[in-house]
């Protein structure tokens, strides 16, 4: 286990799980910062650090913590501008692909131009490469992504095409969509037929309509009010012509909409999901990281009420319950209006800032905040020594 430091019995045994405080820290990096206020109460404590992730920004480290390698793709990103990727090769010869990281919305070349003239090609790009390296299983990170075409980009990165009324190939962009008067799917990369793909999502929206990808994660990525029902009208006419040349439906299956409808495309490759912080604990250990603990911290950048809903805390909570271990939850801000409900779940739900201090500082200091409320959190739960 990493980190794990052998001890007397009385020595008390604390899991840390945490995911990333996005713009501030890694989970490794949370992780370290509570470890080192632990000891500063416990020096005896025993812990076992255990970054975590849910198919967000960070995934692809929280999985490569276990064991594994970085592998660096060539890619288009959004906007088409080429750029290096990480990608992650897994120890038992899988492979994870983070969203985030090929066509992320933290890019700023691909947010420079509108959300219409962005695709994830990068992605179809990235899982061809790592075809080429022999991979034949796949996870795919959903959380993070700037895009909304329906993961026509991945698709046309794999060898599909689409064509105008006067065939004319159209670049696989939510504002060409609706153009489409036929797909060729006989030049989609063969070895998609023996390659496993996993989605790793906690969004179950289907791919159009009203709980679709554009109306409710569109704004995020910059659709505007009057762009919905063009965008998501757009995204069911690729939908209306790629089901029959694939022979498969797929729009109203749960994660279609994950990721502006890159889970769709996912989908017609014939992925299973899983939430991503389910598919990461099992990766990275945690349920032997729990057997014979006393306590599990974890928490995020800030937790409300969608942390309930299959995000990284939450879900490592629920391992840690089965375990018979407390969890309480330390995060980076806390919504005061999802106490009670967060509450039902957690031993506990602290937040590190000391007083009232502007987010910039919260951001600047934050593993030094972070180990002093883990100090005195451990001085509260086993004293100190």
């Amino acid at each position: 286990m990493p980190h794990a430091h052998s001890a007397g019995s009385t020595s008390p045994v604390v899991v840390i799980a945490p995911d990333s405080f996005k713009g501030s820290l890694s989970a490794e990096q949370v992780a370290e910062a509570i470890s080192n206020g632990i000891r500063r109460a416990r020096a005896d404590a025993v812990i076992r650090i255990v970054p975590m992730a849910d198919g967000g920004e960070g995934t692809l480290d929280a999985m490569l913590a276990a064991g594994g390698e970085r592998s660096v793709v060539n890619v288009r990103g959004a906007a088409s501008k080429r750029r290096d990727a990480a990608t992650g090769l897994l120890a038992d010869g899988s492979a994870i692909v983070e969203t985030a990281e090929v066509v992320g919305i933290t890019d700023p070349d691909g947010m420079a131009v509108p959300v219409t003239e962005r695709s994830t090609l990068g992605m179809g790009e990235a899982i061809r490469t790592l075809l080429d390296l022999g991979v034949r299983k796949f996870y795919v990170a959903l959380g993070g992504s700037s895009t909304n075409d329906g993961g026509a980009g991945l698709l046309v990165g794999l060898g599909l095409k689409l064509f105008d009324a006067d065939g004319k190939t159209l670049d696989p962009v939510p504002s060409q969509l609706g153009r489409i008067a036929r797909i060729d799917a006989t030049g989609l990369d063969p070895r998609v037929r023996e390659a496993e793909f996993t989605g790793m999502s906690d969004v179950d929206n289907p791919l159009t309509g009203e709980h679709g990808a554009t109306a409710i994660f569109g704004p995020q990525k910059g659709v505007t009010g009057d762009q919905i029902a063009t965008i998501d009208a757009a995204l069911a006419h690729f939908a209306d012509l790629l089901e029959p040349a694939l022979q498969l439906t797929a729009r109203d299956k749960p994660g279609a909409g994950a990721a502006g409808g890159l889970g769709f495309a996912l989908h017609m490759l014939g992925a299973s999901f899983e939430a991503g912080a389910e598919v990461v604990a099992r990766q990275v250990g945690l349920d032997a990281a729990l057997e014979g603990a006393n306590w599990l911290i974890t928490g995020e950048g800030r937790s409300d009420v969608q942390t309930l809903h299959g995000k990284a805390p939450f879900i490592a909570c629920q391992h840690a319950r089965a375990h018979g271990v407390e969890a309480s939850l330390l995060s980076g801000a806390i919504d005061p209006a999802a106490l009670p409900r967060l509450s039902e779940h957690f031993s506990g739900c602290f937040s590190p800032a000391p007083g009232p201090i502007t987010l910039e500082v919260a951001i600047r200091d934050a593993a030094t905040l972070l180990a002093n409320e883990a100090e005195q959190l451990t001085r509260l739960k086993f004293g100190s020594r």
